[in-house]
């Protein structure tokens, strides 16, 4: 039987006890600038150069066209308890060949800390193994953030590997974590219950 190419086409509405996901809209991107103006969340995403005022509408544009995509999933990151907007996780970079993907998640100040993040990926890997039928996810992690990657590795990723000096930052080199879970992995610990799981600073 030859299994449908897989795609991500679908914008799915995942709810948990803790937060709702639902696909980005471009006023996300006023809410996104709140998240990305935080030195922290900037370190642990890697991401170089800081945002202004400017740069909302080409960021409205961008979260207004995630809907068009059919090889990736952008979905909000919405704590339940407060109706707030907090960060956002991302499937990318889908092999349609290999039925593999990337994920990263960033969250801001105010989702971090209480489960929020533990509970987003779950419900991203959940949906994209057993809805899409992927075999292969895939992230980085920065070294700097050895908690992250103990929620990752509860969740089910593996270590596999180094990408050395990966991440220059304020004049200082630091080596990427390479991390994957496949389908009969994270079979073995969707029942987990989420008491065993603690929560990082979640940023790839």
């Amino acid at each position: 039987m030859i299994r449908p190419m897989p795609n991500l086409r679908e914008k799915p509405v995942l709810a948990g006890n803790l937060v709702l996901l639902r696909p980005v809209i471009a006023d996300d991107a006023v809410d996104m600038l709140e998240v990305l103006a935080d030195d922290d969340v900037l370190r642990l995403t890697g991401s170089h150069g800081t945002l202004s005022p400017d740069d909302l509408e080409p960021m409205r544009q961008w979260y207004g066209s995630r809907h068009e995509h059919e090889d990736r999933l952008d979905l909000a990151v919405v704590d339940r308890a407060s109706g707030q907007y907090v960060g956002e996780v991302v499937l990318n970079e889908l092999d349609v060949n290999n039925n593999s993907c990337s994920f990263r998640i960033a969250l801001g100040a105010r989702g971090q800390n209480r489960g929020l993040g533990t509970e987003a990926t779950r419900l991203v890997l959940g949906y994209a193994f057993e809805r899409i039928g992927l075999h292969r996810i895939s992230l980085e992690v920065y070294a700097f953030n050895p908690r992250a990657r103990r929620v990752y590795e509860k969740v089910g990723f593996r270590f596999e590997g180094v990408l050395r000096d990966a991440l220059l930052w304020e004049g200082e080199r630091f080596d990427a974590h390479v991390m994957s879970i496949l389908a009969p992995e994270w079979a073995e610990h969707r029942g987990r219950p989420e008491a065993e799981l603690d929560n990082g600073r979640e940023a790839v």
